[in-house]
């Protein structure tokens, strides 16, 4: 019984890490660092919030299904209702596991869109950040490794750099 309890505990701590994957604009893919990306300007036209759906990879439907189906199976005392039981348990478990994963992996977000100094417009949906982001601002869309973020663009004095003798 311990070795199964191990067994789904390690099930729930990997679905628990799987869920706190980040897709924040602040937070940097190790895969995309040190990598050229591609830079445009623009002006932001419009933000509304979003809510990104969450994923349902299966892991917790799995460590549902499998904590529901011991709970179910030692539950009872008679071999065939224990595993009518853990069946029953199983299923209920997997659903809920599911529903869980997909609540806890929602995100809110922001749908951005810009218009880019060439005149062509881009809508881009990002989770939100620390920026805030407004009508107006102009921000540079950032490409690397085919995923884009937004962020605000760098502040341009027009004042020329003094130069020393």
């Amino acid at each position: 019984m311990l070795k199964i309890l191990n067994v789904t505990l390690s099930l729930a701590l990997a679905g628990l890490l799987a869920a706190c994957a980040s897709s924040s604009p602040d937070v940097i893919q190790r895969g995309d660092t040190q990598r050229l990306a591609q830079v445009q300007d623009g002006v932001v036209l419009s933000v509304r919030p979003v809510v990104v759906d969450g994923s349902q990879t299966g892991i917790g439907a799995t460590v549902g299904g499998v904590v529901g189906a011991i709970g179910g199976y030692a539950g009872s005392g008679v071999q065939r209702e224990g595993q009518v039981l853990g069946v029953l348990a199983g299923v209920a478990g997997a659903a809920a596991g599911n529903a869980i994963e997909r609540m806890s992996t929602r995100e809110e977000a922001l749908e951005i869109l810009v218009q880019l100094k060439s005149g062509d417009r881009r809508a881009i949906v990002q989770a939100k950040g620390s920026e805030v982001f407004a009508a107006g601002d102009a921000v540079i869309l950032i490409t690397t490794g085919g995923k884009i973020r937004v962020t605000k663009a760098p502040k341009i004095s027009s004042d020329p750099a003094p130069v020393n003798p």
